[in-house]
Parts: C-alpha cells; structure tokens; sequence
C-alpha cells in the first residue's frame, strides 16, 4: 500500500475539512460543537502529517516494511475513528459518537508506542 499517498490525500482532506470548518460552519454550530470539529480537524492533521513520516522511515532504512505498515495502518485507523467520530459528533450532535473517539485515540497511541519499540530495537539505523 502506498501510505505516503494516502498521507498527501489524508492532509488534503483536513485542509478541506477544516476550511469547511472555518467558512461553511460559522454560525451553523454552536462554540461547544464548532470546538470539537476544530479539535477532529487538529487530530486529523497531525496525524496524517504523522503518517506521511512515518510511511518514508521504511524507505530510509529506520525501521521495516512491516513495522511501517503496522503504524501506517493504525495512525489511519485512528484518524477514521477519532476525528471521523468528532466530526460526526459536532456535525449531527448526537452524543453516542463520543463513545467511539477513544478508540480512536487508542489507535494513535498504539502506533506511536509501537513506532518508538521499533526505533529502540533497531537503533543503528
């Protein structure tokens, strides 16, 4: 899989999500739900900025191909299910998506654990 495409598509997204944020949202949500759909579109950016790093470290020989699938695909994970359910939360109001956010967030927190194990254990790279 490409992860460095669907980083540069990913940071498309949250540049277009958060420009539809900042001039489609104005006035149509309340300061509580327009704060949650900035804070999706933080997490989403950093996160995919974050896999666009991470999907260039197995090209440069810092960790392997597998490893950089794994944490590939989990930054991507948590991006769909963090700032998908924020944005969904802020947007239709209903509360329940709340409670797939922290699986998200389990996500990004799973990758960047295991892309620091993988740093450590191939430290001459």
């Amino acid at each position: 899989m490409n992860w460095s495409a669907i980083a540069a598509i990913l940071l498309g997204l949250a540049v277009g999500i958060g420009a539809f944020g900042a001039h489609g949202l104005k006035g149509r949500l309340d300061a509580y739900s327009l704060g949650i759909y900035e804070k999706a579109v933080l997490y989403h950016f950093f996160h995919a900025l974050g896999l666009l790093v991470v999907s260039i470290l197995p090209r440069v020989g810092a960790i392997s191909r597998s490893a950089g699938t794994w944490v590939c695909a989990l930054l991507s994970t948590g991006i769909l299910l963090f700032s998908g359910s924020l944005y969904t939360l802020a947007l239709t109001g209903v509360t329940t998506w709340g409670a797939v956010t922290p699986f998200g967030g389990l996500a990004f927190l799973w990758a960047w654990f295991m892309l620091a194990y993988w740093l450590i254990r191939n430290p001459s790279k």
